[in-house]
C-alpha cells in the first residue's frame, strides 16, 4: 500500500504545507484506493461464490 501511495501521489508532487499533504494523500485514498480494493474484493467474493454454489445437475 505505502509503495503505491509513493509510486502514484507523493513523488509526483510538492507539498508546502502538512496540511496539504495529508489532505492529498486522504483524497487519494477515499477517492482512488478504497473503491479499486472494494472492487477487487467483490470480484474475489464473486468468483468463490461461483465455485461453491450447487450445480442444476448435481443439486
Amino acid at each position: 500500500f505505502f509503495g503505491m501511495i509513493k509510486r502514484e501521489r507523493i513523488h509526483r508532487k510538492r507539498y508546502l504545507t502538512r496540511n496539504d499533504a495529508r489532505s492529498d494523500i486522504f483524497d487519494y485514498i477515499e477517492r482512488f484506493h478504497n473503491p479499486r480494493m472494494q472492487r477487487r474484493i467483490h470480484a474475489r467474493d464473486q468468483a468463490f461464490m461461483a465455485l461453491t454454489q450447487q450445480s442444476a445437475k448435481t443439486g
